[in-house]
């Protein structure tokens, strides 16, 4: 059996349940529903089923001339009927996914004061601090699960959005139910307003948000706090994802709540496990195995070192020592090579200031430091050009390129150029997608290192486990579950990571091992079921009409 939306007992009737995303079906009730429920007269008299209703959309998607107008039907279709929304998604990832998260949701966010429709999720501003139970309080469902949460500081590679931020928490959590089936009623986006300093937008007349420079130190220090102590008494079994916060709040945000309540942060550990996931299976493209790896960061923030922290993890798994391992692991960021005689640095950086004489030159240390890898996370569009592409196919066989940088514009080079600039050689994964290149007679269809790989099967994994805390080693568990799931013919066409129109059972086949993972170290909130694959699929939501009459 598998988990749906349980329409109630006593739920609206006529127009009224029309309006209920959770119920409508609009012409897909029966003459017996529409005869109960007050329908009959309100909907033309043909009686379509789900399928029949999945091809209208399929038109209706067809008439729009952009990926944004798609993006905002998509969401008017959610307001209107939640199941036949989810349905489309899962009825086809590898078309969807694009339209309701990257690289569409960066429009959507720049321009979501202009786009808004309907609201959705909670909104909680720094002005109402000391009252944030209360708003938690008004959302309708009480079994909250998971919460993607933003202040909007650095949404994607784009910057400071402050409220227009919300498009990400509402695409990150479409995509905890799309990818691995998460019920949506037990999702809540939110966004905490504390203000932007992006005074272009702060003076838009549509502007939705506080139209202030943000607050920063203790008083956004204690509005974090309250939100977070807050949670914990409204909804006692949620987890919460951080999504998007800026360098200065991102790590310490993380490090100071990770374990005393149940907490990740995508844009650290999500990233870091998705790109692990990907240079393991690279490893078997150019030979040997994750520790016989060299890998040069261009980026040194939260995603850089996140990712760097949890690779040092596993390849400690692998039998390296803690220093070995880390010193596998380099990163260059604008002030140039990050070195242990280099000033200023933050604490999460510091595992990965190695001694080396200061370099100021990206090619430079690519020359000096002989990376089999380079992963791109410093939001700098081009910035991986023809002379660094070209110098790690002089340096490797099969160089591994791996511009992660969202969204595709901020991208440290495209497909074409990476396998071009190879002549083909390079082992390429991009966190945004490209359209397959071809290169003389050969066909070479890129990989997207896409967090949603990872945070949805997590999520189910938790969501079904009821874990009480999150831990890295979850994460590696995730990745070496994902790299598994690459088939040898894949890798053969230079795959690195599943297609995404086989989103749903990867993400499932990912979030069993997890859960098996946290049934066997005792973090689970439940006992352990005599049936793990069975006790899974009945978790899993699949959008399907269910009888009201």
């Amino acid at each position: 059996m598998t988990a749906t939306s349980t329409p109630p007992t006593n739920h609206p009737t006529g127009v009224a349940l029309l309006r209920d995303p959770a119920l409508n079906r609009s012409t897909a009730f029966t003459e017996a529903e529409r005869e109960k429920f007050g329908l009959v007269g309100l909907l033309p008299d043909c009686v379509e089923d789900e399928n029949v209703r999945l091809q209208r959309v399929l038109v209706q998607l067809d008439y729009k001339p952009t990926d944004l107008e798609r993006y905002i039907f998509l969401s008017s279709l959610r307001d209107n009927d939640e199941t036949l929304y989810f349905k489309a998604l899962m009825s086809d990832p590898a078309r969807f996914l694009p339209l309701v998260y990257t690289p569409t949701v960066g429009e959507a966010c720049q321009k979501f004061d202009q786009i808004l429709r309907r609201p959705a999720g909670v909104y909680l501003s720094i002005k109402r601090k000391g009252q944030l139970r209360d708003l938690l309080r008004n959302w309708p469902h009480k079994d909250v699960r998971f919460i993607v949460v933003t202040d909007g500081e650095r949404i994607l590679g784009l910057g400071d959005l402050g409220i227009n931020g919300m498009g990400i928490p509402i695409g990150k959590l479409a995509l905890y139910t799309a990818c691995a089936g998460v019920p949506p009623r037990v999702t809540l986006p939110i966004t905490l307003d504390v203000g932007t300093n992006n005074e272009q937008l702060s003076k838009h007349p549509l502007y939705l948000g506080l139209r202030e420079p943000r607050v920063t130190g203790s008083e956004y220090d204690s509005f974090i706090d309250e939100f977070i102590m807050a949670v914990q008494d409204v909804f006692p079994r949620a987890c919460i994802q951080f999504e998007d916060f800026a360098l200065p709040h991102a790590a310490p945000i993380l490090a100071r709540y990770r374990d005393k309540v149940c907490c990740f942060n995508d844009d650290i550990q999500g990233t870091a496990a998705v790109a692990l996931a990907g240079l393991a299976a690279a490893s078997k493209i150019v030979g040997g195995t994750l520790k016989d790896q060299r890998f040069l960061f261009l980026g040194a923030g939260t995603a850089a070192t996140g990712i760097a922290a949890l690779l040092a993890k596993a390849l400690e798994q692998e039998g390296l020592s803690q220093a070995e391992a880390r010193r596998r692991c380099w990163l260059y960021d604008v002030g140039g090579l990050i070195q242990s005689k280099r000033e200023g640095l933050n604490e999460f950086q510091q595992p990965f200031a190695h001694e080396h004489a200061p370099l100021d030159n990206f090619t430079t240390a690519i020359e000096t430091l002989k990376p089999t890898a380079i992963i791109g996370v410093s939001g700098v569009g081009k910035a991986f050009n023809q002379g660094v592409i070209e110098t790690m196919a002089r340096l490797n066989e099969r160089p591994i390129i791996f511009p992660y940088s969202n969204p595709t514009s901020h991208s440290e080079c495209t497909a074409e150029e990476a396998y071009r600039w190879t002549d083909g050689k390079a082992v390429f994964a991009s966190g945004s997608p490209f359209q397959p290149v071809f290169l003389g007679d050969k066909t070479f269809v890129p990989s997207q290192g896409n967090n949603v790989y990872i945070f949805p099967a997590i999520g189910m994994a938790i969501y079904a486990t009821e874990a009480a805390r999150v831990t890295d080693e979850m994460f590696i568990v995730a990745a070496q579950a994902l790299a598994e799931e690459v088939t040898p013919a894949q890798i053969a066409t230079g795959l690195i990571y599943p297609p995404q129109s086989m989103i749903l059972q990867v993400s499932l086949n990912v979030a069993r091992k997890v859960a098996r993972y946290i049934f066997d170290h005792g973090l689970a909130g439940i006992a352990t079921p005599s049936d793990l694959d069975a006790y899974m699929e009945s978790k899993v939501y699949r959008p399907a009409y269910r009888p009201l009459a």
